[in-house]
C-alpha cells in the first residue's frame, strides 16, 4: 500500500495476512533444510511457518534489554538465514546480521527506525502487518527492492490464495469497528466477556496454540507446502490465505491513513511508562520511539492482566512459554533459555495508546 512503499522506498505486494508474507518470503529466499535463527520469544504461527517452509529453526538466546536476538552471543556462521521479530516494536539488531539472508518481521515495528532508516529495509524483504498498528483486523504487505523479486512473490501469493467471500469480508470489517469502538468506548470488558463466552480462544491452552505434536510431526514430511500446516498457522485467523475484495481494501486503507494521526499519542504514552521501574531497559534508554507495545517486567503478571482488564485494557501479545518449552522437539535449542523463561513469565505488553487509562495499575506494580 502507498504509505509502506513510500515509507519504505520498496515495491510492495499487499497480501490478506503477515503470515502469508513471512511464508512467502521465507520460501522465496531460503532453501529447504537451511538453518534459521529466530527469537525465542514470537507469535506461535511464526514457528509453524518456519517448519512449513522447510527450514530449521535455530533458537537465539535472547536479549533481556528487549526480548529480541542477543546478537552478540550468537555464532552467525552456523545458520543461513535471520528471521526478525521487533519485539513490540523495539528494534532488533539489524547491523549484525549483514550478509545473512534476512527477513525482517515488522508486524509490531512499522514506525520504528535504526539510524534514521526504517525497519523493513534492512533485509531481503520487510513484511508488515495491517491489523497491529493500523487495527485493520487482517492485511499484510510485503516490501521488497527487487521488482523481478515481487512479481515471483506475487505469482507465488495467487497459487496460495483461497476464494474470498463478500459475507465473510462484511463481518471482519464490522468486527474490527466493533473492536476499535470497544477501545474509544471504554467497553473493553463487556467484549472480552462475549468472546470468552463464544468460546473464540478455544484453538489455545494458555497463552499459546495447541501444538498437537504428534500431528505437527506428520506434517513436516510435506514441507515445504503450507496448506499442511494450515491447523496451525490459522489460529485466530482462519482466512489466514483468502483474497480479499474492495471492501477490505478501502477498509485497510482508510486504518492506515489514521497511524500518523496516532503517532503522538503513541509517543507520549511510550514516554509515560518508560519512566516506571518496571519498564524494559532498552524502552528506558530510548522512550521517543511509537512503539506499537511498551513491554513491563512485572513480578504477578497475571493478576496484573486480571486488574487492567476491571479498568477495560485488554493485554495481547504474550508469548509464554518460548519456543525452548513451547516445541523443543521441532527446533534447535537456545543455548541459554534463562532469560527467555523470565521475560516469558514477566513480561506484560501495555498499549501506549492507553497509557492513561492503565497507569493506575501498572504504576503499583514490583518489578520482576
Amino acid at each position: 500500500m502507498r504509505p509502506i512503499a513510500e515509507r519504505t522506498g520498496r515495491h510492495c505486494l499487499l497480501l490478506p495476512s503477515n503470515r502469508l508474507g513471512l511464508y512467502l518470503a521465507l520460501r522465496h529466499w531460503c532453501e529447504p533444510g537451511q538453518r534459521l535463527l529466530m527469537s525465542p520469544i514470537s507469535a506461535d504461527e511464526i514457528l509453524f511457518l518456519v517448519l512449513a517452509a522447510g527450514l530449521r529453526p535455530v533458537i537465539a538466546p535472547l536479549s533481556p534489554r528487549d526480548g529480541n536476538i542477543d546478537a552478540a552471543r550468537v555464532d552467525l556462521s552456523r545458520v543461513d538465514a535471520v528471521l526478525t521479530t521487533n519485539l513490540y516494536g523495539l528494534p532488533d539488531q539489524v547491523a549484525a546480521f549483514t550478509g545473512k539472508i534476512l527477513v525482517e518481521d515488522v508486524a509490531h515495528a512499522m514506525e520504528t527506525d535504526v539510524g534514521g532508516r526504517p525497519l523493513g529495509t534492512f533485509g531481503q524483504a520487510g513484511v508488515f502487518s495491517l491489523s497491529k498498528h493500523p487495527g485493520a483486523g487482517s492485511g499484510g504487505v510485503l516490501a521488497v527492492e527487487d521488482a523481478a523479486d515481487l512479481k515471483a512473490l506475487e505469482r507465488a501469493r495467487d497459487r496460495l490464495l483461497e476464494p474470498g467471500s463478500f459475507r465473510a469480508e462484511l463481518f471482519a470489517v464490522a468486527t474490527s469497528m466493533a473492536r476499535q469502538a470497544a477501545l474509544r468506548l471504554d467497553l473493553v470488558r463487556p467484549a472480552l466477556w462475549l468472546m470468552r463466552a463464544l468460546g473464540l480462544q478455544e484453538e489455545r491452552e494458555g497463552y499459546r496454540i495447541r501444538l498437537e505434536a504428534e500431528a505437527l510431526a506428520r506434517a513436516l514430511p510435506q514441507a515445504p507446502s503450507l496448506p499442511p500446516f494450515d491447523p496451525w498457522v490459522r489460529a485466530d485467523l482462519h482466512d489466514y490465505r483468502a483474497a480479499r475484495g474492495p471492501l477490505a481494501r478501502w477498509y485497510q486503507r482508510r486504518r492506515l491513513a489514521a497511524v500518523p494521526r496516532e503517532r503522538a499519542r503513541r509517543l507520549a504514552g511510550v514516554e509515560l511508562l518508560a519512566a516506571l521501574p518496571s519498564a524494559a531497559p532498552a524502552v528506558r534508554d530510548d522512550p521517543g520511539r511509537p512503539l506499537f507495545r511498551v513491554p513491563l517486567l512485572v513480578r504477578d503478571r497475571d493478576a496484573a492482566i486480571a486488574a487492567l482488564e476491571r479498568r477495560g485494557v485488554a493485554t495481547g501479545y504474550l508469548y509464554d512459554p518460548p519456543y525452548d518449552d513451547y516445541a523443543g522437539p521441532f527446533t534447535e535449542p537456545s543455548p541459554d533459555p534463562g532469560p527467555a523463561r523470565r521475560w516469558a513469565r514477566h513480561v506484560l505488553p501495555v498499549d501506549p495508546v492507553h497509557a492513561s487509562r492503565a497507569l493506575p495499575v501498572v504504576a503499583g506494580l514490583t518489578p520482576a
